[in-house]
């Protein structure tokens, strides 16, 4: 279960790892309103089975400093989800843009 400033590292990638401003669930459990560390881009996320909380403090805008876990297979990705930036599962949708042209 995560806190607002925990960060959550996908797949143990500590370069991907975003902060958690967002705790939507009073017991700590998904989904996290994650700001990502490289480009600032904020999104709701429900993270993959590989993914980490790591705790984090106030004062801790650098990150986490672990080291990366190796990558597994299996996983939302084998379930037929794609596995999106956070360790995610972003189901597909069919474009509608071309339909009926």
């Amino acid at each position: 279960m995560a806190r607002v400033g925990d960060w959550l590292v996908p797949d143990g990638d500590s370069a991907r790892a975003g902060l958690i401003i967002g705790v939507r669930n009073a017991d700590g459990s998904p989904p996290y309103v994650v700001k990502w560390r490289a480009d600032g881009h904020i999104a709701l996320v429900f993270p993959g089975p590989y993914a980490r909380i790591v705790p984090g403090s106030a004062d801790d805008e650098a990150g986490p400093a672990i080291q990366a876990a190796p990558v597994t297979r299996g996983g939302a990705a084998a379930r037929g989800g794609a596995v999106a930036r956070g360790g995610a599962v972003a189901r597909r949708t069919p474009d509608r843009g071309s339909a009926g042209r």
